[in-house]
Order: structure tokens, then sequence, then C-alpha cells
């Protein structure tokens, strides 16, 4: 285990001691980048002039504060000040609509919202203002944009800090014990109503300093962040580990391809991490050819499972040296295990690591029972960084984290299959949910969809299970297709049933093939397969 800040405040503290004139940030524009920065020292002065406003609002130890804003300065700011208040960041997906917005604050029994008002229309003003039972929201503040009626503006919230002197604020930073909560991070719901996992400082501050070891991040790199800050993959693998090592935040606000791609050249960027779907889109983009990823040294990515062939082009096809790959979720501050960047080729692209540091991971079957090396069941998963539990929610916590029939502590049931090799690497499966069953012979999705992106004219590809009368369940593939390749949207069925069946299991070829113009992806940017179920 390594040592480190025993808060997220107290790192940032460190960062500008350390970096103090360092570039912390760059944000998005088109004029000199020196127009654009803001140094370490300087976020830790912006941190601490936005702290005491809060303190001069009330906000308490404890408190939870919704903060629901695009990537970029003002996000990064806002939120490193709720945590030095002692206060507890809630942040709320930007593609989330008032009545969404409204579950969490409800849910999270939030005093406050911090919200851009100036990235969406209707703005978020507008979409809270039909939200009913927000009686315990005692205070509404723009971050930026226009203040509506009942909303602090951002130049009235600066001045109720002028009445709070810098050391209330270190007073208040200084009662923050590292086991407190730091983040109330509420799933994305992809398998029913969110829930709001209960983060911690010091695991978040160990997790990511051993993720930042492993990556091979470190002090002076340029970090693109294409992640959402509301989302552990932006928020901890991004922000936090970036104040950790030094490293300067590039924040992107929406993904684009073209406008990132004029930023790598242009601000010399060396860590590009993001989903899967992004180098996706990058690849197949038809100006690919004019990019120039010269400057990029290393590529986290990281989903359910990352296609085999997606690592292959990344690095042959994109020139990037070092491609790591890596495994977490939302329960475990983001993560459970990642690759090194020193790792070889083949372990990066066909395992996800081993488990950081003082975590265990064990594979058990459906009954709970421990399976030997080798063998695939549902990852659990126990240590320092397992949520404390799901908020005011004591049937999903437990649900989620069960007792070691041995007394050996708790374990978290992560709904990931996979297996446990004899080195002790990961090897991720799929989603449990995901996994369908044809005809008493298990599916997994991601296995299918790996091996249909080796086909030359295939972009993108979703696999989903469907009912059937005959098997119980088959596979139906949404295929993205490249344009004037020899594959037809007519007659897809024909054309790739027997090119699969050269290749896989004939209980793992889909039955059906539908040619679509894009998937559906979510906030993180993964696949929404819901939203594909729905199309049937």
């Amino acid at each position: 285990m390594s040592t480190g800040p025993a808060t997220i405040p107290a790192a940032l503290r460190a960062a500008a001691a350390q970096f103090g004139r360092h570039d912390a940030i760059v944000a998005e524009g088109e004029g000199p980048i020196a127009e654009r920065t803001t140094s370490f020292a300087e976020l830790d002065a912006q941190v601490d002039a936005f702290a005491g406003s809060l303190i001069a609002l009330g906000i308490r130890s404890g408190d939870r504060v919704a903060l629901w804003a695009p990537n970029g300065a003002p996000w990064i700011v806002a939120s490193f000040a709720i945590y030095r208040v002692g206060a507890v960041l809630v942040p709320i997906s930007t593609r989330y609509r008032g009545n969404e917005a409204g579950d969490i604050l409800r849910r999270s029994a939030a005093v406050a919202i911090i919200a851009a008002t100036d990235f969406m229309s209707p703005s978020t003003a507008e979409m809270l203002d039909g939200e009913s039972n927000l009686e315990g929201l005692e205070h509404r503040i723009v971050l930026t944009g226009d203040a509506p009626s009942g909303w602090i503006s951002p130049d009235a919230f600066a001045r109720f800090g002028d009445s709070i002197n810098r050391s209330d604020v270190v007073a208040r930073e200084a009662a923050i014990d590292g086991d407190d909560m730091s983040d109330l991070i509420f799933t994305s719901g992809t398998t029913g109503r969110p829930k709001g996992a209960m983060l911690r400082h010091h695991a978040s501050i160990e997790t990511y300093l051993q993720w930042s070891e492993r990556v091979g991040l470190r002090a002076g790199d340029r970090y693109l962040l294409v992640y959402p800050f509301f989302h552990t993959s932006g928020l901890k693998s991004g922000v936090l580990a970036c104040v950790l090592r030094g490293a300067t935040i590039h924040p992107q606000a929406v993904f684009d391809v073209e406008a990132m791609m004029r930023r790598v050249p242009a601000e010399q960027i060396t860590m590009l991490p993001g989903p899967p779907t992004v180098f996706q889109s990058i690849l197949d983009h038809p100006n690919r050819d004019t990019f120039d990823l010269s400057s990029v040294r290393t590529s986290v990515t990281g989903a359910a499972v990352v296609p085999v062939e997606v690592i292959r082009r990344m690095r042959e096809d994109l020139l990037i040296p070092d491609v790591v790959t890596g495994y977490g979720l939302t329960e475990t501050h983001g993560t459970v295990s990642v690759n090194r960047c020193d790792d070889t080729p083949e372990d990066v692209a066909l395992t996800i690591g081993t488990p950081l540091d003082g975590l265990d991971v064990c594979v058990v079957d459906d009954e709970g029972n421990e399976l030997p090396t080798g063998e695939s069941g549902e990852f659990w998963v126990r240590g320092f960084n397992v949520m404390t539990g799901y908020f005011d929610d004591p049937a999903a916590t437990a649900e989620a984290i069960v007792d070691d029939p041995n007394g050996a502590g708790s374990w978290l049931r992560t709904g990931d299959v996979g297996f446990v090799d004899d080195r002790g690497r990961l090897h991720i499966t799929d989603r449990k949910k995901d996994m369908f069953i044809v005809g008493g012979f298990n599916a997994y999705p991601a296995e299918i969809e790996s091996r249909l992106l080796e086909h030359p004219d295939i972009l993108q590809a979703a696999v989903v299970g469907v009912a059937d009368d005959r098997m119980g369940e088959v596979g139906l593939a949404f295929l993205v297709l490249r344009p004037g390749g020899e594959l037809r949207a007519d007659g897809l069925t024909e054309q790739l049933t027997p090119w699969c069946r050269e290749r896989m299991a004939n209980f793992k070829v889909p039955r059906v093939f539908r040619a679509e113009h894009s998937l559906p992806l979510n906030a993180t940017g993964k696949v929404a397969k819901a939203e594909l179920r729905s199309r049937l």
C-alpha cells in the first residue's frame, strides 16, 4: 500500500506546494494556451475562495452538495471547494433531465445545488422549476451562466466569501477524516433505479496513487480528459489522478473527434484516455490520416470488456506506444485492477491486469462457492476501496455486499463474469446481466462482439440476447458497417452467418444481424444496450 495525503483537499494543498506555478488546468478555447491556463497555486487559491462562500452560506460538514455542469475549470474549482469544507459531492449527469436530477436531489437530501445554466436548453434551472418536493434544497447557486429568480448569481456567490477568513477554511479542512464520505455517486441505473454509492477520501487517494503509478502518469503530463467529471472515470482517474501526480488537466466538455484531434498537437497531449468507443470513432473517422497523435505516449481504456481488435488498432494504426487497460466500477471508487504501462502487449490486450494492492478478488458460482483458477464465474471483491454502501438503501446494500462464509470480511458482488489465471491476472468475460443462454450454453456478448470486430467491414458491434421459442434465447447483433465495404445492409444475416460459423461455436453465432447508422452511447461513452433492446 502506498502513502499519500489523507484527504482529497489535502492532495490539492500538496500539489500547490510542490507544483505551484505549473499548469493545473488548460481550458478549451482558440486563444493562446497561456491565456487559458490555471496553475496549481491559482487553483488552490480559487478553491479557498469558493469554499469561503460555501461556509458563509451555511454549508456544514457532511452536507450533500450537488454539482450539475459540464467538464471544465469551474467544475474542478467547485468540486474541490465542496470537499474542502467537509461536505459531500453529489455529481449529476449532464445527460439528465429535470425529473432525473430532481430524483437525485431528493434521494441524496442535498441542501444545495451548484449548476451551470448555460450548457443545455432548456437550462438546468428551467428543468428544475417543475420539480416538487425539493424543500430540503436550501440553496441554488449558478456556477456559470445567468441566474434566474431564486438562484444566486456567480458574482453574488463570490461576495459571500468576503466575510470568511482563510483560517476558517483551513480549520474546516483540518477536521476532515480520511474515512469520511467524500462523494455520493449514483450509478447509471441501467438495471433499474440509480443507487448512490458512498465513497471515501483516503480510499480515493490510495486507489489513484496506485492507478497512476501503474499506468505511468507523471508530473508534467498533459491529460486530455473527455471522460465526464460526474463519473469516477473523469472525477477520480482524471481530475484526482492529475492532482496527485502534478499532471495538467485539459478538460473536454463534449466528445467531438475533430475538436479533440486539434487539441492533441496544439497542446502536446501526452495522455489520451477514453472508453473503447472513443478510439473506435477516431480510428474510423474519414480524416484520420490527417490527425497528428505523435505527442501521445500513453492511452488508458476500459469497459466491461475491451475488444482485442481495438487495442491492436490503437497500437498499429494510431501508433500509440503504450496502451493500458483496466477494470473497475463505481462501487470500488472506479478501479479494481489495471495493467502496467510496461506489461506485454498480449497481457494488455487479453487481460485486465492484477488487482490493486490491498484488494482481494475471488470467482464464485451462482451459489457463492469459490471456483478454482481458470474457471469462469462472478467476480467478488473485498478490500480498502469497496464502498461503504448505498446511501439510505440498506436492502440494496445487503444485496451487493455479502459476508464471507468463513468470517473473513465482506465481499462486493460485482455482477461481472470472468476468471483468474495462474499468474493472478484477471480476465473478464462480460457483465453477468448481459449474458444469455442458448440451448443451455452461456453466451457472452462481449466475446462475440470482439470476434465480429475482426471483420474488415464492421466498425462497431453490439450483441444482445432475445427470446427464441426453440433455443430459449439467441443473439441479435447490431452493427455499424464501413462505408464502401463489401457488406450490404440488405441480406446481412445471410452474408455474415457463414463467416461467423468459421470463427466461433454455432451457439454463439447471432441469429440475426442488423445494420445501424450508429449505436446509442451512454454518458460515459459505452454502448447503451438497454436502448438497443427497446428498439426491438
